[in-house]
């Protein structure tokens, strides 16, 4: 068995069943941060579209399902991952839009890559390289924690293969804004910012970052979303998304 070895899985489903999902029982599953990801990508019909970080998928599979006619590629480190990917492509219908792809944003842009995407969207690792809170779950220590990519190399991976205006999608820890906005390449403009919040009157935990390749419009710091009401529920609005993965910025 390879080191990335998944024995069990579970079939699961994305925005009200309208998506199947088969992923790890046990790992790194997704979450909702891949579905709001993929609902801050404002695609449009026959765009070029790269994921970094595929996972088993759920983010490329909602933006798919809600952008009829984008084209998607995704790429991740993980084979076995890759090779769910596919499968989960396939069940969805999806062959002839998405296609999966061994990656590793630590090495060399592949020529076919570079500027050729209209949109990127990347959930990178939440936690830096020298963090000692990791899972000892392999899988999903590889997710969730940086290995020899580090945020800014995932940041250049992004820009490297945007066109001209193109856009990357980033979501993050909002700890870790200050690091983002920083480390951006600097022809990257038009930044956006939209706060997660958990409930009202509470610290975001999460951000989505937008920002344009070659753009030079001021900042913004949008409303965002708020994700719980007082009782623990999703908030409507954040029902509208999972649900129906309707774009949110």
């Amino acid at each position: 068995m390879s080191k990335f070895e998944i024995r069990t899985f579970t079939d699961d489903t994305l925005l009200d069943g309208q998506v199947k999902i088969r992923q790890p029982n046990k790992g790194f599953r997704t979450t909702i941060d891949a579905v709001l990801l993929a609902a801050s990508v404002p695609a449009s019909t026959g765009e070029k579209i790269l994921e970094l970080g595929l996972g088993s998928g759920g983010a490329s599979l909602c933006l798919c399902h809600r952008v009829a006619g984008s084209k998607i590629t995704g790429i991740d480190i993980n084979p076995e991952m890759v090779a769910l990917a596919k499968e989960n492509i396939k069940q969805n219908g999806f062959e002839e839009r998405v296609e999966a792809r061994v990656g590793n944003v630590a090495t060399r842009l592949p020529k076919c890559f570079v500027a050729s995407f209209h949109q990127v969207m990347l959930n990178p690792p939440y936690l830096s390289r020298n963090t000692d809170h990791v899972s000892p779950n392999l899988d999903r220590a590889i997710a969730t924690r940086e290995g020899k990519a580090d945020l800014k190399r995932w940041l250049k991976y992004a820009h490297d293969s945007l066109l001209y205006k193109g856009r990357m999608s980033v979501i993050h820890r909002a700890d870790r804004l200050n690091e983002l906005i920083r480390i951006l390449p600097p022809n990257m403009g038009g930044v956006s910012i939209f706060p997660l919040w958990p409930r009202e009157g509470t610290e975001a935990k999460r951000v989505i970052v937008q920002a344009r390749k070659g753009v030079k419009s001021p900042s913004r710091i949008l409303t965002g979303l708020t994700l719980h009401n007082e009782g623990g529920d999703y908030t409507d609005e954040t029902k509208i998304v999972l649900k129906g993965g309707q774009i949110i910025i």
